[in-house]
C-alpha cells in the first residue's frame, strides 16, 4: 500500500526539464507583462497563479490533451464567464467561489477543453483583488488575453525548440480492402483504445493515438529482446 505513494520515474532527460522550465519562466512572465501593460499589473498579477499552472502544462508536457490549445482557451473562457455569472448572481464568497469552479469543470467537460488551471481562473474571478472587481464584465479580457500570450509564447517556443505542438493527430487508417483482411486480426488500433478508455470512464491526460504509438514502441522492443535471447542460445 505504502508503494502506491511513492512517485512515478519521469521519463525525461534533464535538458529537457531545463527546456520546460526556461520556456514556463519565459511565457508566465510574457503573459503577465503584456497583461499588465494593457490591464494593469495589479490585474496581470493577479493571474499569474493560473497563468503559471498552464505553463507547467504547455511547456512541461505539451502532448498532453489537457494542455492544447482549445483546453487552455475553451477552459479559460469557461471558467471566466461561469465565475463572473456566480459572482453577480450569489456575491463574493468562498462558498460561491467553489461552486464556480465545480460548474466550470462541468462545462469544460461538455465543450471537450478541460484544462486544470482554468479551475484557479474560476476561484480567482469570485475573489478578485478591487481593481478586477471594479472592471466587471470587462474582467474577460485580461484573462483571454493573459491565455492567448501564453499559448502564443507556447507554440513559438515549443517548435522552436523542435517539440511539435499542438499535438497533431495521427494520420487516418487507411481502409483495407475486404479480400486483403489484415495479417493480424486481433492487433490493437487506436479505435479499439478509445472504446476502452470509454469503458474505464475516468479521466486521462492522454490520447489513444499516443497508447497507440506505444504498445507499436513496445512491441518492437520486445521483439529485439526475442531476437536477442535466440541469438544468445544458438551461440
Amino acid at each position: 500500500m505504502l508503494a502506491r505513494w511513492l512517485p512515478a520515474a519521469i521519463n525525461t532527460r534533464p535538458s529537457e526539464w531545463s527546456r520546460a522550465a526556461i520556456g514556463m519562466a519565459f511565457g508566465t512572465l510574457l503573459s503577465v507583462w503584456l497583461c499588465g501593460q494593457v490591464f494593469g499589473i495589479e490585474v496581470a498579477q493577479h493571474l499569474i497563479g493560473p497563468l503559471g499552472a498552464s505553463a507547467v502544462l504547455l511547456f512541461a508536457v505539451s502532448s498532453g490533451a489537457l494542455a492544447q490549445p482549445w483546453s487552455i482557451v475553451g477552459g479559460y473562457l469557461c471558467a471566466a464567464v461561469v465565475a463572473l455569472l456566480v459572482a453577480h448572481v450569489l456575491g463574493r464568497t468562498l462558498s460561491s467561489a467553489c461552486l464556480a469552479a465545480g460548474m466550470a469543470l462541468i462545462l469544460m467537460c461538455w465543450l471537450r477543453c478541460l484544462h486544470p488551471p482554468a479551475g484557479a481562473v474560476a476561484l480567482t474571478l469570485v475573489l478578485a483583488d478591487p481593481a478586477t472587481i471594479a472592471m466587471d464584465w470587462q474582467a474577460l479580457g485580461p484573462v483571454m488575453l493573459s491565455a492567448s500570450i501564453m499559448l502564443l509564447s507556447a507554440l513559438a517556443y515549443n517548435n522552436l525548440t523542435r517539440i511539435r505542438y499542438p499535438k497533431r493527430a495521427s494520420e487516418p487508417v487507411a481502409m483495407v480492402p475486404a479480400d486483403h483482411p489484415p495479417t493480424d486480426s486481433q492487433a490493437i488500433t487506436a479505435q479499439d483504445l478509445k472504446l476502452a478508455l470509454a469503458d474505464m470512464e475516468a479521466f486521462f491526460d492522454v490520447t489513444p493515438e499516443d497508447l497507440e504509438q506505444l504498445i507499436h514502441a513496445s512491441e518492437l522492443h520486445a521483439k529485439r529482446r526475442s531476437i536477442g535471447e535466440v541469438l544468445g542460445r544458438n551461440g
